[in-house]
């Protein structure tokens, strides 16, 4: 983006497109008053005022609309801003659109409304990024953890850590700058804040397992061989009839993901039974290579036999493969027999048939599950972030070893100033162009 486009008015659709209630379309810019006065038949125009009107298009009405105007700089972008509210539909909200852009706006990029925000000192950058992981959180958990960010929680221990740090590197400036006036800090006082401001840092870093969980969530696989219940159980864990079911053997042969809120992501995954035969044929074949694939790349294992069958050598083999990740052993089909041997310990038993066993086996899944859900997560970071505050780390523990060994302060200064440098990407007030573009370009249009 150029600057000539930074400063041009942008429209944009700000909800999904499809049938609904009610469709928003935005306008930023120097021109937004302009434009909704040549479009609207209400030429009352209030900010913090609500209107109600007409969308016009020459003499042709193209909805009956509720219009929200701000004024800059008290609204989401900083710049006048004009929302209308119209009813909800493809075309409807289109042909508002069509008309906004016809009388002067510019079709906005992606996520740049967010990005007029940061730019105009709305928000920070990490709460900017707050709001994409807001709009794109797969679980209730992850939502209000990013909610947390956008009130600047992760930006205010950022602030916090840069005004210690910016203290220390000040007095180490003054006594490089003045010496016959100010001394310079003593190495055991340098040495006590660089310490206290690792640990500070490592406070963050420590919840950046919990974050990258929260976020991308975990993969749960269901393996074993083929027609011992798989895609059945599948199915039930999602109370829909998602996956074929059939008694032919070989009947999934591809992977198939849908994804669970168990206060993490879950995307749980049904894989083609893994069998050993010279008469499979080319796609089966390949189906469990993917199985295969998809039991090494999950987090979590829910192996599964046919209790009927008891454990044959090809279940021994599957449960060679995965048994060293965090797994459940499952017996299915356990209503076709009438005494059970237990050959794992700690196998749950249970009959997808008959529902027996269904409701204890899904409690023990919520289990092993929330031992990958954090129980409190301080604080929300991304790997951009995570990724700065590793570098401002590594300059601060140059910088304490420098200490220790008394070296010069002028180049303790050197890393204490990358320090600073590197934490002060995570909130934006330094950052680079290309940085800025990828970040935004991750956002829908619209926000």
């Amino acid at each position: 983006m150029n600057i000539i486009q930074e400063f041009e008015t942008i429209a944009a659709i700000s909800t999904p497109l499809g049938t609904g209630g009610v469709g928003v379309i935005r306008i930023s810019g120097d021109k937004s008053y302009e434009i909704a006065q040549k479009i609207l038949t209400t030429k009352n125009l209030t900010a913090g005022r609500i209107c109600h009107g007409w969308v016009v298009d020459g003499d042709t009405k193209i909805d009956e609309v509720v219009i929200l105007p701000f004024k800059n700089p008290n609204s989401y972008t900083g710049e006048d801003v004009i929302e209308i509210q119209c009813h909800g539909g493809i075309n409807v909200v289109k042909n508002i659109l069509d008309t906004v852009l016809k009388n002067g706006a510019r079709m906005a990029e992606r996520g740049e409304f967010t990005k007029r925000a940061f730019l105009n000192k709305k928000l920070d950058l990490s709460q900017a990024e707050a709001v994409d992981d807001l709009i794109h959180a797969k679980t209730s958990n992850f939502a209000i953890q990013s909610a947390r960010n956008l009130s600047g929680v992760l930006a205010d221990k950022i602030k916090e850590i840069k005004s210690e740090l910016f203290e220390t590197s000040s007095r180490i400036v003054a006594g490089i700058d003045f010496p016959e006036d100010v001394p310079e800090p003593e190495y055991s006082h340098l040495i006590e804040s660089f310490k206290h401001t690792i640990d500070e840092i490592n406070s963050i870093l420590d919840c950046a397992k919990s974050s990258d969980i929260l976020r991308q969530g975990i993969k749960v696989a269901i393996v074993g061989r083929p027609n011992v219940g798989k895609s059945s159980l599948f199915n039930a864990l999602l109370n829909i009839n998602r996956a074929i079911v059939t008694d032919i053997a070989g009947t999934t042969r591809d992977v198939i993901k849908e994804s669970l809120d168990l206060g993490v992501a879950v995307t749980l995954i049904d894989t083609a039974g893994i069998r050993e035969d010279d008469n499979i044929d080319k796609v089966e074949e390949i189906g469990i290579e993917y199985s295969k694939q998809s039991a090494k790349e999950a987090d979590f294992i829910l192996f599964m036999y046919d209790a009927k069958a008891g454990l044959t050598n090809e279940d021994k083999e599957i449960y060679e493969i995965i048994k060293d990740k965090p797994h459940l052993v499952i017996a299915n089909k356990t209503d076709l027999i009438d005494n059970f041997k237990e050959e794992i310990p700690n196998t749950i038993k249970i009959s997808i048939n008959t529902k027996d066993g269904l409701d204890d086996l899904k409690e023990k899944i919520k289990d092993a599950i929330y031992k990958f859900t954090p129980e409190e997560t301080e604080f929300i970071t991304n790997k951009r972030q995570q990724n700065c505050l590793e570098r401002s780390k590594e300059c601060l523990e140059r910088a304490l070893h420098a200490a220790q060994a008394e070296e010069l302060q002028d180049m303790i200064y050197i890393d204490v100033k990358s320090a600073l440098l590197a934490l002060e990407e995570i909130t934006g007030e330094v950052i680079n162009d290309d940085i800025l573009n990828n970040i935004f370009d991750h956002f829908c249009i619209g926000k």
